[in-house]
Formats: structure tokens, C-alpha cells, sequence
């Protein structure tokens, strides 16, 4: 196990980055010592900021690009190796465009969009505007990587860990949180116990003791930085090796191939220990299933096992929605948004958070081939796009109505 990221939450309207990030560098460095000394390796340090409309110019897209340049490089001088400004929000439809601008010039700044409000609506405007953030940000690169660095959101709160989903409440004085990668775990507790019962005391006792002693670990620097620590997301972050595969995971409890048959049952109980768990929970804490971070999803959706479609039923046992999806070259933005509709659809009827990080890739089509040079991706092949431009009500409605089933 290893802490994916202690991530640092901030309003840069309470105080101006260049003041604030050389402190939270500090702490930043001091709170990694502080865990590994404990037994736990930390992978990054990051910085989430409240939603960018509320303290970023709107009207100068030049000069955004100019800050988002200036604040990623301030961020690295610190010790911070990424950084999000946080979600476009529907009620300023003016901040989606300015996204692609930013992604393309930087190289470790993470953006989002949000395409529902607090008053359980969906905004069709802000659906197709992500879509439209999506193909064009696939072309940037040849290898489509530039979607990695942003994702769609549905119904996500802020305070959590993970990019691109990380932001911070409005107003509110800086606060830390970490996610954890605990496929490993999860795997080698599932592959040893001899009932269900067992494997999931063993998950929720191995759990619930790390977070107890990042815990005692983490709280004097907290205390000394004059810090919130707001809790731990311990969703099933995996890497791309066998002994780290939430996929491996799934299928140790008995399904042959993930996306048979029981596999959302399987999914439901690892969804459901991690929800018991008894440390101070932030973030998603549940399932996640990135398909090119895990050597299991990305073969088993080469072997046609996985469907995007498939990916949204597990969602709806509680993951993190559809992450790292690679997708045609020529997904349409009409296509891309059906699928985008459909998970916020998800993520307001059963009032769960859950995000697309969806990655066309230029040149490839559906069943194609795909490598990658980067640590944290596997190889695989493209998965299909199963939608066409929405017509009638859905498609040309701006807000659509969806209140949680209970």
C-alpha cells in the first residue's frame, strides 16, 4: 500500500497562491517525512483549489493561461507535482472554454467540469460542453493523453483527494486530505480468505489501521501548519502490475473473467466494506475501476468482457464512474455527450459522486491496439463508443430534472 497523493485544498480568494504555496510546500515535505517515517511511501503532493470561476478572470482567456502557466511552475518550485484549479461550474458557462487553452499549454495543471447543480439538475449546456472539452483536448497529442489531465463531474462534492476531481469548498481556510492505493491489499486479503466474512474484517481491520497510524502520523505537522485534515479516501486505486489490480481483486471472489455474470456482485461487496470502514472518510471511497491503470481492466476489455456500458453498471454499485476510457479518435462530441448524459443521469438518481476521465485517441479505432509511455498506464485496445447524437426532448432540453431515489 502507498498513499497515492496528500493532497492540499485551498481558496485562492482567502490568500493569493504565490503567497500561500511556499507554506504549504513546507508542509507538504514535512508530512511526507512524516508518513513514510510511519512505514508508508508517498507517491505525490498536490494542490486542489476552490472552482476556478470564483477567483480567476473570465473575461481575459489569455491571461488565464498566463496564471494557469505562472501557478504550475510556482507549484513545482514547492515541491508540489500537480495541481487542479477546479471545476467549471453550469452557472458560468464562459469557464468550460477556457480549459483546452490551459490543458494545452501546461503539463502537470488537472482541470474538471461540473455538469450538475445542488438543485439535482443536469445542464445539458454543460453535458455537451465537457464533450466538447474532450475531443478537442484528445487531438492536442497523438497519443490522446491530454484527457488524463481532466475529467466530467456528476454530483461530486469537494474536499476529495483524487484528480481531476479535487476542489475545495469556497471560502473556507486550507484543509488536507489523502487517497490511498490499496489494490494491493485488497487483492492479496481477497486471494487468502477463506469466506467473505473474513475478507472483509481482514480489508476493514488492515484499513482502519494504517489510517490510524497516518493518523498520529500526519496530525502535529496538521497542528503545526495551523492545518484541517479532513480524512482519508481509501478507494481501490490501483497500478498497473498483477500483485496491484482492483480487476484481480473482483475476480478473486470468484468471477472467471470481470464483466461475467457476478461481477456486480462482486463489486457491490467491495463497495460496501470500504463504506464501512471506520477512519474519517473523504472523497469517493469506493470502487474505482480506471481501465488503463489496471493490467485486469484493460485486458479484460480487450478481450471484450468490459463495455463501456459495463463500466456504468459497476458505477452504480459505487465507483468512481468511468476513468481512463480509451475511446475512437472519432468519438463525436454528440456521441461523447449520450455517455456523459447518462453517468450524471447515474450520479443524481442514486446521489453518488462519480466522474468521466474519457480518452479518445487519435487514429485509433474501436479494437485497436494502444501503448503508452507513462508509469501509470497500462497497454489495451480502444473500447467502443455505443451512442449517436440525442434527438427529441433529451437533446434538446437545457436542464433535466432528476431527484435521488430516496
Amino acid at each position: 500500500m502507498k498513499i497515492r497523493t496528500i493532497t492540499l485544498l485551498v481558496d485562492p480568494q482567502r490568500e493569493p497562491l504565490e503567497k500561500s504555496l511556499p507554506q504549504l510546500g513546507a508542509f507538504a515535505a514535512q508530512a511526507t517525512a512524516a508518513c513514510e517515517a510511519a512505514g508508508i511511501q508517498v507517491q505525490t503532493r498536490r494542490l486542489a483549489t476552490a472552482p476556478f470561476p470564483f477567483w480567476a478572470d473570465l473575461n481575459q482567456p489569455a491571461s488565464f493561461v498566463n496564471l494557469a502557466l505562472r501557478t504550475e511552475e510556482l507549484a513545482q518550485q514547492n515541491g508540489l507535482n500537480f495541481l487542479s484549479f477546479g471545476p467549471a461550474l453550469p452557472e458560468f458557462p464562459s469557464s468550460f472554454a477556457m480549459i483546452p487553452p490551459a490543458l494545452a499549454a501546461t503539463k502537470n495543471l488537472f482541470f474538471s467540469a461540473a455538469m450538475t447543480t445542488q438543485e439535482h439538475r443536469i445542464s445539458n449546456l454543460a453535458v455537451h460542453a465537457c464533450a466538447e472539452i474532450i475531443t478537442q483536448c484528445a487531438n492536442f497529442t497523438t497519443d490522446g493523453m491530454t484527457n488524463l489531465r481532466f475529467a466530467a463531474l456528476g454530483n461530486v462534492p469537494p474536499g476529495g483527494p483524487f484528480f481531476p476531481a479535487a476542489y475545495h469548498t469556497t471560502g473556507m481556510p486550507p484543509a488536507v486530505a489523502m487517497g490511498l492505493e490499496c489494490a494491493d491489499e485488497i487483492l492479496a486479503i481477497f486471494q487468502s480468505a477463506e469466506t467473505l466474512g473474513q475478507a472483509r474484517q481482514q480489508l476493514l481491520n488492515r484499513l482502519e489501521n494504517v489510517a490510524a497510524c497516518l493518523t498520529e502520523a500526519i496530525q502535529p505537522v496538521v497542528n503545526e501548519f495551523s492545518l484541517k485534515f479532513i480524512g482519508f479516501d481509501f478507494s481501490s486505486a490501483p497500478y498497473p502490475s498483477s500483485c496491484c489490480s482492483v480487476g484481480g481483486a473482483l475476480e478473486a471472489l470468484g468471477v472467471p473473467q470481470l464483466g461475467l455474470h457476478g461481477s456486480v456482485a462482486a463489486s457491490a461487496f467491495l463497495a460496501d466494506t470500504l463504506k464501512q470502514g471506520k477512519w474519517q472518510q473523504v472523497g469517493f471511497n469506493g470502487m474505482m475501476l480506471p481501465v488503463l491503470e489496471d493490467l485486469v481492466l484493460a485486458q479484460r476489455s480487450a478481450e471484450g468482457f468490459l463495455s463501456t456500458k459495463d463500466l456504468l453498471l459497476f458505477a452504480c454499485m459505487c465507483g468512481t464512474g468511468l476513468d481512463t476510457v480509451p475511446l475512437p479518435g472519432d468519438s463525436s462530441p454528440q456521441a461523447v455527450a449520450a455517455l456523459l448524459l447518462d453517468l450524471a443521469a447515474i450520479s443524481l438518481r442514486l446521489d453518488k459522486p462519480l466522474t468521466a476521465r474519457l480518452m479518445p485517441i487519435p487514429g485509433k479505432k474501436a479494437g485497436d491496439s494502444i501503448e503508452f509511455n507513462f508509469e501509470y498506464l497500462t497497454n489495451g485496445k480502444i473500447m467502443a463508443l455505443e451512442g449517436a447524437p440525442l434527438t427529441g426532448l433529451l437533446g434538446r432540453q437545457a436542464e433535466i430534472e432528476i431527484h435521488p431515489l430516496h
